[in-house]
Parts: C-alpha cells; structure tokens; sequence
C-alpha cells in the first residue's frame, strides 16, 4: 500500500515544472498588458509631443517650472522656454512636458 502511495506522488511530481513554467508565462504576460504596455504607450506619446514643439506652446519643464517656448534648436535638442518676462531658460527637449493646466481648462469651458 505504501508503494502505491510512492507511485502515485512521484507521478504527480512529474507534470508540475510544466505547470510552473505556464504559470510564470501567464503572470509575465499579465505583467506584460497591465504594467509595460500602458508604459510604453505613454513615452511614444511623450516622445511625439516633445519632437512636435512649437514656439508659443505652453509646457512645463521637468523641475515643475511653467512656461512658453520660444526658441527650439533642434540640433542640439534645446528649447529655450520663457519662465517670466524677459527670464529665458535653456533645457534639453528631453525635459519639456506638456502643461497639463492648459489642456484642462480648455476641457472646462
């Protein structure tokens, strides 16, 4: 009897790397469409709004710094953005985001 039960739990043991391996699969690709995805969807679209600047677009800068662009060199990748009159700053277009106040109180009215 005791032979039996040895039997019979070493052939359970035999299946489980596979259901294992599914599982982590599984997780990965939950991960993958919760997580990673949306990531990657949001930098595509940051990355579009950064290569499609403007003069006189309303951003802020990655210091939490409002202001208005007004010169963009693109080949070295600066913007030179107004932060007060007659206060220009120079950033690299890599820290330019996109005034989240301007498109929301445009929704408003």
């Amino acid at each position: 009897m005791t032979t039996t039960m040895l039997l019979d739990a070493a052939q359970q043991g035999q299946g489980g790397g596979w259901t294992m391996i599914l599982m982590l699969v599984v997780i990965f690709v939950i991960m993958w469409f919760f997580m990673i995805r949306p990531q990657q969807k949001q930098q595509k679209k940051l990355r579009e709004f950064q290569n499609s600047l403007e003069e006189g677009a309303k951003v802020v800068v990655g210091g939490g710094i409002h202001g208005i662009v007004k010169r963009i060199d693109n080949n070295d990748n600066i913007i030179e953005v107004e932060i007060a009159k007659g206060t220009v700053i120079r950033v690299d277009r890599a820290q330019v985001f996109a005034d989240n106040t301007a498109a929301a109180s445009a929704t408003q009215k």
